[in-house]
């Protein structure tokens, strides 16, 4: 995570207080276990902005200046003494932290992330990678044409060219959610089709997406039947793909509709 990495780069050079959302009770800007990290001259990180987060900030440099540990953690009622009408009520953990503390908090603070499979590297997978760059995700990006990857990426992308494309499918991480948007519909559905043997063999995808129209998938479907998948199997397909009610076919437009597709379905997991 961008954020993530900020922090940690930063505190090699400088303390911090690690300000963390201990509890909430009600209605808060943020859940359990967000978190702020205060330097003294920056900030990464929120933990839900307006007076609950400037009353915080103050607090941790004051214990950064004093070289003071945090204690229990401290109760912000989100209400008229603080200006804020959330109505809730959030507990925040301050801790002093340096560079030795590096590695301890990077996976405290990782959190669940969750692999996700991305074939085709055109504008609209270009336009995924760029919002999955801040999202808890660990992204495969495949394509069968090597030279379309750009040559700088997010920490949380790795490229992969595989000719024939559908044979990535075998070695993605189990529980990976898959995206198929490549430059070509014969790719595509050789992409679906080894999608839906995995499944048969292991069912261990989390999502299957097409990019395309609903005459796009009725051809694919009747396809996919000839070669034997059932009626069950194929229902495992979803397409189109992306929250339905947003509207544009500009790929900024189509990917945000589609992550916001995913972080439904990943908000939904355990």
């Amino acid at each position: 995570m961008p954020e993530l990495d900020d922090f940690l780069t930063q505190l090699r050079a400088a303390p911090a207080v690690l300000v963390t959302v201990a509890r909430t009770e009600g209605s808060t800007p943020r859940e359990q276990g967000a978190w702020m990290a205060v330097f003294a001259e920056r900030i990464v990180g929120t933990v839900g902005g307006g007076q609950l987060e400037h009353q915080a900030i103050v607090h941790a440099r004051a214990l950064l200046a004093a070289g003071a540990a945090g204690g229990e953690p401290r109760r912000y009622p989100l209400g008229p003494s603080l200006g804020q009408c959330c109505g809730g009520v959030m507990w925040l953990r301050f801790e002093v932290v340096s560079a030795s503390d590096s590695g301890a908090l990077g996976d405290r603070l990782a959190g669940v992330v969750r692999p996700l499979a991305l074939f085709g590297g055109g504008h609209v997978g270009s336009a995924v990678v760029r919002l999955a760059a801040a999202l808890p995700f660990s992204l495969t990006w495949i394509d069968s044409r090597d030279e379309v990857f750009p040559p700088d990426v997010p920490a949380n992308v790795r490229c992969e060219h595989s000719d024939p494309v559908q044979g990535a499918v075998a070695g993605l991480a189990p529980g990976s959610q898959v995206l198929i948007m490549s430059f070509s519909h014969a790719e595509d559905l050789d992409i679906v089709a080894a999608c839906l043997a995995r499944q048969r063999a292991r069912a261990d995808l989390g999502f299957i997406g097409l990019i395309g129209s609903r005459t796009k998938w009725a051809v694919f479907r009747r396809r996919l039947a000839e070669r034997g998948y059932t009626d069950a199997e194929l229902d495992r397909v979803t397409c189109p793909i992306g929250v339905p009610g947003i509207r544009g076919k500009q790929p900024a437009v189509v990917a945000v509709a589609v992550v916001a597709q995913l972080l439904q379905l990943t908000s939904a997991q355990p």
